[in-house]
């Protein structure tokens, strides 16, 4: 069996940004996990549409860079992208679409690669998990992993 790999949710990039327990929270994982850890490319649209100026410019070189050296990004492939699509279909009614977050539908695609890449989703966000599972199962847990 090889060994887990782990993806962490953009929520949990953004509580190291903004706090200091944050960083110190990911910062211990990462120091623990740092050869199983991955970033999705779902992530790093999600950071850098949220960054501007100088502050994307180190959230890439810092945070993304040092993932795409090690040739460890996780992309959605095509079958992701479409299973994703079967499980908004599954989950929002036609008339609800309009309510729908882009946020949910990242949430949805991150879970469909992660599933699709045989990554466990590092998440504070248990109940979109939950809510996608019960349609198209995938591994996710709640921060901190300790195997």
């Amino acid at each position: 069996m090889p060994p887990r790999r782990y993806v962490v949710d953009t929520n949990l990039y953004i509580d190291a940004i903004r706090t200091e327990s944050g960083s110190e929270e990911l910062g211990a994982f990462l120091a623990a996990f740092t050869p199983a850890v991955h970033m999705s490319a779902v992530v790093v649209q999600e950071l850098l549409a949220g960054a501007r100026g100088t502050a994307a410019a180190r959230l890439e070189s810092a945070l993304v860079a040092p993932f795409e050296r090690r040739g460890r990004v996780l992309t959605p492939s095509y079958d992701a992208w479409k299973e994703a699509s079967r499980v908004l279909a599954q989950l929002v009614v036609p008339s609800a679409w309009r309510s729908v977050t882009r946020s949910f539908v990242n949430d949805v695609l991150l879970a469909m690669s992660c599933r699709e890449a045989g990554a466990v989703l590092v998440t504070r966000n248990l109940s979109d998990c939950e809510r996608i599972a019960k349609v198209k199962p995938f591994d996710f847990v709640a921060p901190w992993p300790r195997s």
